[in-house]
């Protein structure tokens, strides 16, 4: 079922840039994205190696969540894809299509909380509010379909974000990577007052 993007405010922040549902024609420029992403605005926090490793199963796209047009781009005035993100109703936490662990059950709003998943901002568009209005897209959307309460799994400089907008999560967890590498996440969760 496709969502459509709740329409936004332009701030002067955001002006030129737009929201939009990412579609299955996105995956190229996803990929080129992510990977820009990453490499960029990780680098203070994870090595090459790390990020590498990263870029195989933990980070990329997942095409359910196109499909389930529960992921969302932001379109600079120049047509690139310079940010995404989105929800899911879907058990997965993160990952991408070659993560060797999925789950493709839908959860129970009533008593799951809804994933927040795979954002990433492109560097030259880094520090433009563009991530926090996705988040807020991605958190508007997750309420239209009943959902009160929100789970993520943070990379280190994703933590920066989440905790300005309520989300909370202290443990650091490691998680193996492909030739022995290990990246560290934090698992974060906001509630509304009634979640």
């Amino acid at each position: 079922m496709a969502t459509d993007a709740p329409s936004a405010q332009a701030t002067p922040d955001r002006a030129g840039y737009r929201i939009r549902a990412a579609v299955e024609a996105d995956g190229e420029d996803l990929r080129r994205l992510i990977a820009a992403s990453i490499r960029g605005l990780g680098a203070p926090d994870y090595t090459p190696r790390q990020i590498e490793a990263a870029l195989t199963g933990a980070f990329g796209v997942d095409t359910q969540l196109i499909a389930d047009g529960t992921y969302f781009v932001v379109v600079a005035p120049t047509d690139e894809l310079v940010a995404c993100g989105g929800f899911s109703f879907r058990a997965t936490l993160f990952g991408s299509d070659t993560a060797s662990v999925r789950d493709a059950r839908r959860l129970d709003p009533t008593r799951e909380a809804a994933r927040i998943r795979a954002f990433f901002v492109h560097p030259a568009h880094a520090r433009r509010g563009l991530g926090a209005w996705l988040l807020e897209i991605s958190e508007t959307a997750a309420r239209a379909h009943g959902f009160t309460a929100f789970e993520l799994m943070a990379t280190l400089p994703g933590t920066r974000l989440y905790r300005t907008r309520g989300y909370v999560g202290e443990t650091v967890l490691d998680h193996p990577l492909p030739g022995g590498e290990r990246i560290r996440f934090v698992p974060m969760r906001k509630a509304d007052a009634a979640g």
